[in-house]
C-alpha cells in the first residue's frame, strides 16, 4: 500500500474529510471512499454506536496526537456499557498512528474511531449483534473559532438524561439532541447551545463541556449532571490545579451563566473557546477575561508540545 498520499491545501477553518486518504474499517485498510456499508446495517437504522473525537496537531516535522491512549480508554469502556466489543486499546492506539504516518498530514488532523452494530437484523437490541470498527481522519481547524467571543443560548430543548441515552458514552443515535439544539441556535443567530438538564441545571453545550468563572473561582457542572466527562475538561481542572485557580465541580443554575465574570467552553472539537454573550445578556466585560486567557495559553502551549511539563500527553505520530 502507498504512503505519502497527497493532502492537498485546508484552510483554518476546513473540516470535511478528504477522499484520497486511506481509513481502516473493520480489519481491513482501504481508500475512505471505498469504506461503504450496507444501507440495512444496524447501527445505520438505529443509531447503535459510539465514538471518539482525538484532534493531532502539526509541529512542523510531526503530528502530535493529544490524548491519545485516553480517548481509546474511554471508548472501550464506553463501548462495554452499550453492550459492545472493541478492539484493545493497545490495538486501537496502533491503528490510530498507522492512519497518521500512512497519510502524512502536514497540518492539524482530527481522528473519529468508532464501534458499531455491523449486524444486518431488525429490532432495536444490543445483543447477539456483531459489533464492528473503523477509524478515519481529516483536516481540522477551529470547530469553533477561538479568537472571538461566542454568541450562546440556553436551548429550549432538554438534554438527554443519563438514564435515557448516557451522554458519557457519546453514542452516536443520542448526538439527535445536540443536532436539534445546535440547529436552533445557528437558525436563531447563535453561534452555540447550552443545555440544560431535567433537574433545570445547566449541563453543556450541544458538543462541550462548560466552564465559567465567578469571585476569581472556576466552576463547571459535577459529572451527574448528565455531561461527557470530556478528556478537556479534566486537562482544563488540571491546568486550574498546576496554576493555582481555585476550581469546584457543583451544579450550576442558569441565572449563574448570566452573572458569570467568565465564561468558556471547551472540548477536543472547540478547544478553549470565549463565550462573549448568553441570551444576549453580555458575560462580565464583554472581553476575554484574564482567567480564561490564561487556561486558554496553557492549553495551546500543552498541546503544541511548547511545554515539556505535559509531554506525557502527546503521543508523535
Amino acid at each position: 500500500m502507498a504512503s505519502g498520499l497527497p493532502w492537498g491545501t485546508v484552510t483554518k477553518s476546513a473540516t470535511q474529510p478528504v477522499n484520497n486518504t486511506f481509513a481502516y474499517l473493520d480489519g481491513g485498510w482501504r481508500p475512505l471512499t471505498e469504506c461503504t456499508v450496507p444501507v440495512n446495517t444496524h447501527a445505520l437504522q438505529y443509531g447503535t454506536g459510539c465514538f471518539e473525537g482525538i484532534r493531532g496537531y502539526w509541529s512542523g516535522d510531526r503530528i502530535n496526537i493529544l490524548f491519545l491512549r485516553e480517548h481509546f480508554q474511554r471508548l472501550a469502556g464506553n463501548a462495554a456499557l452499550l453492550m459492545m466489543k472493541s478492539p484493545t486499546v493497545d490495538e486501537m492506539c496502533t491503528i490510530a498512528t498507522r492512519l497518521v504516518r500512512q497519510n502524512e498530514p502536514k497540518h492539524n488532523i482530527y481522528i473519529r474511531p468508532m464501534v458499531y452494530k455491523k449486524g444486518l437484523t431488525l429490532g432495536p437490541v444490543l445483543i447477539d449483534v456483531p459489533d464492528g470498527f473503523l477509524c478515519y481522519m481529516q483536516p481540522l481547524g477551529d470547530y469553533l473559532d477561538t479568537s472571538k467571543g461566542l454568541s450562546v443560548c440556553v436551548s429550549s430543548w432538554q438534554r438527554l438524561s443519563d438514564n435515557s441515552i448516557p451522554t458519557r458514552t457519546k453514542a452516536t443515535g443520542g448526538y439527535l439532541n445536540s443536532a436539534l439544539a445546535k440547529s436552533e441556535a445557528v437558525m436563531n443567530g447563535y453561534d452555540e447551545a447550552v443545555f440544560l438538564n431535567d433537574r433545570g441545571q445547566v449541563c453543556e453545550g450541544s458538543a462541550e463541556n462548560i466552564f465559567l468563572v465567578r469571585g476569581g473561582e472556576l466552576i463547571t457542572p459535577d459529572r451527574t449532571a448528565d455531561i461527557l466527562e470530556g478528556i478537556t475538561r479534566r486537562a482544563i481542572l488540571q491546568f486550574a490545579k498546576d496554576l493555582g485557580i481555585p476550581a469546584v465541580e457543583r451544579p450550576v443554575a442558569r441565572t449563574e451563566l448570566y452573572l458569570a465574570d467568565e465564561l468558556f467552553l471547551v472540548g477536543t472539537g472547540c478547544q478553549v473557546s470565549w463565550v462573549r454573550s448568553v441570551d444576549k445578556r453580555v458575560v462580565g466585560a464583554g472581553t476575554r477575561g484574564p482567567l480564561t486567557e490564561r487556561l486558554q495559553r496553557a492549553y495551546e502551549d500543552a498541546v503544541y508540545g511548547r511545554n515539556p511539563a505535559y509531554a506525557s500527553w502527546l503521543t508523535p505520530a
